[in-house]
């Protein structure tokens, strides 16, 4: 073990006194950053009040909102007319069309009728004087033929009963609604209903071999049109999924970012060479060009937007020129910036052999700058395809408007689901494409 002397130690501490003479920043500002980031912590939530925003949200509907993303419900509704007698009927657009005869509702011959909800273990039988729902093991009677429905025997936790009207709620499956003259079942289905083809087209409700054969080889549908141009309009103009619509509407957001990014980019490059300064050394046109491009990103492209739609009307003029004026003000301070980085030896080796300024530009400064430009500006068509979306639920046209009007009726959410479906998808694909280019431009391993 080696001892240190008093002299020993004190040279020590003279030649590294940043070990050892440390300033109080240096000591506890850790400590100091930890003892800030849980008080503003703190201060934001009670700013937010979230105790009260978390106790008081509707968390019920997140459950409900994502059950309709990936499911549909047909609704039957039973009258019970006064001398006994049953009709069944669909709301109108029932999924199941405008003759349905489903497999789970079945008539017994003592005029009452069972629907399965989930199999056999979730039923409920509609009969003249009483409704017997099936579920969590139990039987439970709902007499119907005095001026109330009234449960017969204990109400399980399941079971709720109003003044009017007995609701029976059985879960993902659906739920039952009883009252003195009709009986109203809404049965989930798994999937998205008539995705394909809609109640209208000659090949609804036809199993998939039918389908194939008819379109390959099956005798014409419409004698004026082939079987397959005839399936491919009924897929194409489904008017449930509006497939049609949707992928026109997907395909102006990609024109409109395409579109918005080009004109940017083309208008910030050369006022990006007036702006920087060590390109063109005229300080006041350097200034009012950068404060130009910051006043033009500093504005959201979403406000563009509003502005736009108020001059032009709504559509996709609105939206690409939303995202130009964005766009020229973002890659033109990422220009200027980009052009007052570059480094001066290779432009002064131009200029010396007395080339004029367009060739000092061209063989001094783009070598330099272009792989970095194209990386900025695909880097900002990749994000504009999703603002794209965002702006045109405010009528900037586009596939963002129609989600919006999918989301305002509060019913459609499988619609919903499919159209984001479709963004992430598209998304996707421009983020690998863009991220490949960019790596090859820029000679690197994309991972």
């Amino acid at each position: 073990m080696t001892v240190i002397d008093a002299n020993r130690m004190h040279e020590i501490e003279t030649r590294y006194p940043e070990y050892f003479h440390r300033s109080l920043r240096q000591r506890f500002g850790g400590l100091m950053i930890l003892i800030a980031t849980l008080l503003y912590s703190l201060y934001a939530v009670w700013f937010f009040d979230l105790p009260k925003l978390f106790a008081e949200a509707h968390w019920e509907r997140v459950g409900i909102y994502l059950s309709q993303w990936v499911s549909y419900d047909v609704q039957p509704e039973f009258r019970i007319g006064d001398d006994g007698s049953i009709d069944i009927r669909y709301p109108r657009f029932s999924p199941l069309g405008d003759n349905p005869h489903p497999d789970w509702l079945v008539n017994n011959p003592d005029g009452s009728i069972t629907v399965s909800i989930s199999g056999t273990s979730r039923t409920v039988t509609v009969s003249k004087s009483e409704t017997i729902v099936t579920a969590h093991g139990v039987s439970v009677p709902v007499e119907v033929s005095s001026g109330a429905p009234k449960v017969i025997g204990p109400v399980p936790g399941w079971i709720t009963v109003y003044d009017d009207n007995v609701l029976a709620d059985l879960g993902f499956a659906g739920n039952v609604s009883i009252s003195v003259d009709r009986v109203k079942i809404r049965k989930r289905f798994i999937g998205w209903a008539n995705f394909i083809f809609d109640t209208q087209s000659s090949f609804f409700d036809k199993p998939v071999g039918e389908v194939v054969s008819l379109i390959v080889s099956g005798p014409r549908i419409k004698p004026d049109q082939s079987n397959l141009s005839l399936a491919f309009d009924d897929i194409w103009n489904n008017s449930e999924w509006q497939h049609g619509d949707v992928w026109t509407k997907l395909f102006q957001t990609i024109v409109m970012a395409f579109l918005g990014t080009l004109l940017g980019a083309l208008t910030a490059f050369p006022l990006a060479f007036l702006a920087a300064r060590n390109i063109t050394p005229n300080r006041l046109l350097n200034q009012v060009l950068k404060r130009f491009f910051d006043f033009l990103r500093s504005v959201d492209m979403l406000i563009w937007a509003l502005f736009l739609t108020r001059a032009f009307g709504p559509g996709p003029l609105a939206g690409s020129g939303a995202i130009f004026l964005t766009e020229t003000g973002t890659l033109g301070k990422l220009y200027s910036e980009g052009l007052e980085n570059i480094d001066n030896k290779p432009r002064e080796g131009v200029k010396s052999t007395g080339a004029q300024t367009v060739l000092v530009h061209r063989y001094g400064i783009m070598p330099q700058i272009v792989p970095v430009f194209v990386s900025q500006t695909l880097y900002q068509w990749e994000s504009n395809v999703r603002g794209a979306t965002i702006i045109g639920a405010v009528g900037a046209g586009g596939i963002g408007l129609k989600l919006w009007e999918a989301m305002r009726t509060n019913a459609n959410w499988e619609n919903v689901a499919y159209m984001v479906i479709l963004i992430l998808i598209v998304v996707f694909i421009f983020d690998t494409a863009s991220n490949a280019l960019r790596h090859r431009l820029m000679g690197t391993k994309a991972h």
